[in-house]
Parts: structure tokens; sequence; C-alpha cells
């Protein structure tokens, strides 16, 4: 079968985030750092935000299970766009390779916030984020990668045969369950 259609994800693959732009900073002690992250705003806590819990409750929810945290749990998101670092150059210029070839239709399935995603969007850098035919966002969907009703959504929605799509991401899971 042919290859017809390419989709990106978009965090690590065509946008470098990392909370560490922030939080070295924010929280110079390397263990006190090392429990934020593990335990007061773990990495299933932000993936709840990329499958629709609206920022602000999940903000409030962590303040009031680790209220002597609340400066740091608040710039998790307050300080979000801070989190953002370049585009990942070569990913983009694969990315404008195949958007410029009519055999392929380009689109974009990322677990992200439906809150944050029109920011970055807006961002002069990120302008690449408009060149899709389609984006499927996770917070938009109410829910994420890797659940499989996400690849069905992006399937259905655009049309798509999963024999004719190859799907970038860098994340194992992500790849193993599309």
């Amino acid at each position: 079968m042919k290859i017809k259609n390419i989709v990106f994800d978009l965090g690590g693959v065509l946008i470098d985030w990392n909370p560490m732009y922030v939080f070295e900073d924010l929280i110079e002690d390397e263990q006190r750092r090392l429990f934020f992250f593990e335990e007061v705003c773990p990495s299933h806590w932000n993936e709840n935000q990329d499958a629709g819990y609206p920022l602000a409750q999940a903000t409030a929810d962590r303040i009031a299970l680790f209220p002597a945290f609340e400066k740091e749990i608040k710039a998790y998101y307050g300080r979000w766009v801070e989190m953002l670092g370049y585009e990942n150059k070569g990913t983009v210029a694969i990315l404008k390779y195949v958007i410029e070839d009519p055999n392929y239709k380009v689109l974009a399935l990322t677990n992200w916030s439906a809150e944050t995603f029109p920011i970055a969007k807006s961002l002069p850098r990120f302008s690449f984020l408009h060149w899709f035919e389609g984006v499927v966002v996770s917070g938009e969907e109410m829910t994420r990668k890797p659940f499989h009703d996400i690849y069905h959504i992006l399937l259905n929605r655009y049309n798509l045969k999963a024999e004719e799509t190859v799907f970038i991401d860098d994340n194992y899971h992500n790849v193993l369950a599309a």
C-alpha cells in the first residue's frame, strides 16, 4: 500500500518543550525539584490537562494537596510559554519538504492542552503550526495518546486509512498504540 498521509506529533518532534527551562531557576535545590516533578506536578498530572482537564482547576487541586509549593504550582502553567524552547529545525525541514509534495496529506496529532495550544500557535516562531491540513489536539477531544480513540478521531475526521498513514512521534508508547 502506498503512503498518502503523514501525521506529525508536535511536542518533542517539531517543538522543544521542557519544564526545566523554568524550574531549574525556580527550584534551585535539586532534591526539592525532583520531589516537585515526581510528586507535586508529575507527568501524569500534566497529561490530565492534555486530555482536557481545566488548567485553573488542575492548579487549584495541586495547591490544595501541596500548599507549600503554591508558587511553583502556579508557575507550571503561569510560566508555561517559557517552557517552550525552539523549533526542532531538522524535523521542521522534513515537514516543509513533505508539505510541498502534493502526494501527501500532512496532519498533526498532539497531546496538548486546549488552553495552551492556541498560545503556541500564535507565536511567530512556530508559524509552521499553520501549515497542516488538519490538527487534532487531545485537550479539545477530551482524550489523549496513547488511547486508541484519539487515533480513530484523526482517521475518521480526515478520512484516512491507517495502512496509508505514517505517524511520527517521539514517544514509543504513542507509536505502538497508533
